[in-house]
C-alpha cells in the first residue's frame, strides 16, 4: 500500500524517531516548507506540519475522526469522550463539562492551588529543589484528584499510574508491545475509580455524575481515567516547560519577576515554544485531500501541534521564545474543534499559581544546567530534571 511513497516524500522518508524525539524543530521546518503534509516512512504516518493544514484537519471530524480501534490512546484507556466522535462524545464528554468552567473554577480552586503551591515550595528545601517532580507533577495530581473526589490515592501511586500510561501509548505509537506492568497500572486505576463510586458519600464531581446515571459504570471509569491523564500530562508538562523557559531565555526569569503582567504571556509562549504534547492522531474515513496530497481512507494522520505552532506564516522567528510576542495565544496546544482540551482553564491556573508563587519565593532563581535536560519525547514533551537553586 505504501509502495512508492518515499520516492514522492523525500524529506519524510529521511525522518527518523530519533530525530523527532530530541530537537525535531528543523526537521518540522524542511516538512512544512517543502512537505507540509508528508508520509513519515518511521512512523507509517502521514504528518501535517503547517498551520492552517492542522486546523483543517482537526476540525473537519466528518473525514479525519479519533473513533478508529488504531487509536492508541482508547486501545490503552478504552473507549471515552478522547476517542469517540458525533453524539456518543457528546454524552461522555458533556456530564463532565460544566465543572470545566472559568467561574466554578476559580471559586474552587483559587484557595487550594494557593495552600497546594506554597506546601510543594516549603518541601522542595532551603535553597535548592528539583521543579519538575517536587512541584509540577504533584501539583496536577492533587489538583485533578481533588477536582474529581478520587479518595485513597497518593500523588506518588498517581504519577506512577500516569509513566505507565504514558509509556504504553508511546510504545504503541512505535508499533512496541505494551507490558504487563502498563497493562496493571491502567487496571489499577479503574479499580481504584470503582471503589470510589462505591464507597463515596460525599458530593464530589464522580459520585454526582454517577448518581445522574448518563454514563455506565465502566464509561465513568475510563472518563476517570481519560481526565485523570490528560490533566497530569497538560498540566505537569506545561508547567515545567514555562520554568524551563523562563529559566534558560536570557534575563526572562528577572524581567517577569520584575512585571508580572507578562505572566500570563509568558505562559502562552511557553505552550506554542513547547506543547506538552506535541501531536495527535486522527484517522481518514474517505479519499482526503489535504494540502494537495491525496490520503486514501484508513489511513493514519499524525497533526504536528510543535510543527503548527512554529508556523512563520503567523509566528514571526518562531524558534524564539518571546515574552512579549502578541499573537502568543494563537497556539494550537490546546487543540480545535469538538476534541479541543476540557481542562484547558484549570491547567492554565495551576501553572500560573506554581510560577508566580516561586516568583514570589526565588526571584533570583538559577537552573543548575549539569543536572536538568531539555524538553523531549515523541509524543510528550517535557524536562526530565528541572534542579534550581536560590
Amino acid at each position: 500500500m505504501t509502495t512508492g511513497r518515499s520516492e514522492n516524500f523525500p524529506i519524510g522518508a529521511a525522518v527518523t524517531i530519533e530525530g523527532l524525539e530530541g530537537d525535531p524543530k528543523p526537521i518540522l521546518t524542511e516538512l512544512r516548507a517543502a512537505e507540509p503534509v508528508s508520509w513519515i516512512p518511521a512512523l507509517e504516518a502521514w504528518w501535517v506540519t503547517r498551520r492552517d493544514l492542522a486546523v483543517e484537519a482537526m476540525r473537519d471530524a466528518d473525514a479525519f475522526t479519533v473513533d478508529d480501534p488504531r487509536f492508541t490512546t482508547a486501545a490503552v484507556l478504552g473507549p471515552s469522550m478522547l476517542s469517540l466522535e458525533g453524539a456518543e462524545h457528546e454524552r461522555h464528554r458533556s456530564p463532565f463539562a460544566p465543572a470545566f468552567r472559568p467561574g466554578i473554577l476559580r471559586e474552587q480552586f483559587d484557595e487550594f492551588l494557593g495552600e497546594q503551591v506554597a506546601a510543594l515550595i516549603d518541601g522542595l528545601g532551603a535553597g535548592t529543589g528539583e521543579l519538575r517532580h517536587g512541584l509540577a507533577g504533584p501539583l496536577a495530581v492533587n489538583t485533578i484528584t481533588e477536582f474529581l473526589g478520587l479518595e485513597g490515592v497518593t500523588a506518588a501511586e498517581v504519577l506512577d499510574w500516569y509513566q505507565s500510561i504514558s509509556r504504553a501509548i508511546t510504545n504503541l505509537t512505535l508499533g512496541e508491545p505494551i507490558t504487563p506492568g502498563d497493562t496493571a497500572a491502567v487496571a489499577t486505576v479503574h479499580e481504584r475509580v470503582q471503589q470510589t463510586l462505591d464507597s463515596a458519600t460525599s458530593d464530589s464531581l464522580l459520585v454526582s455524575i454517577e448518581r445522574t446515571g448518563l454514563l455506565r459504570p465502566e464509561e465513568m471509569s475510563s472518563a476517570t481515567v481519560v481526565l485523570m491523564f490528560g490533566a497530569i500530562e497538560t498540566a505537569e508538562g506545561m508547567t515545567a516547560n514555562v520554568f524551563w523557559h523562563l529559566l534558560t531565555t536570557d534575563g526572562a526569569w528577572a524581567t517577569v519577576a520584575a512585571d508580572r503582567s507578562l505572566l500570563a504571556n509568558a505562559i502562552d509562549e511557553s505552550l506554542r515554544f513547547e506543547p506538552a504534547a506535541s501531536l495527535i492522531d486522527r484517522y481518514t474515513t474517505r479519499d482526503v485531500e489535504l494540502g494537495g496530497v491525496e490520503i486514501p481512507e484508513g489511513e493514519l494522520v499524525t497533526i504536528s501541534l510543535l510543527g503548527a505552532n512554529h508556523d512563520p506564516a503567523l509566528f514571526d522567528d518562531p524558534h524564539r521564545y518571546d515574552l512579549t510576542r502578541a499573537n502568543a495565544r494563537q497556539h494550537v496546544t490546546f487543540v480545535q474543534g469538538p476534541h479541543a482540551c476540557l481542562g484547558l482553564h484549570l491547567a492554565r491556573m495551576q501553572t500560573a499559581a506554581a510560577v508566580s508563587a516561586m516568583l514570589d519565593a526565588a526571584p533570583n532563581l538559577v537552573l543548575d544546567p549539569d543536572t536538568s535536560s531539555a524538553p523531549a519525547g515523541l509524543i510528550f514533551r517535557k524536562p526530565d530534571r528541572l534542579s534550581v537553586t536560590w
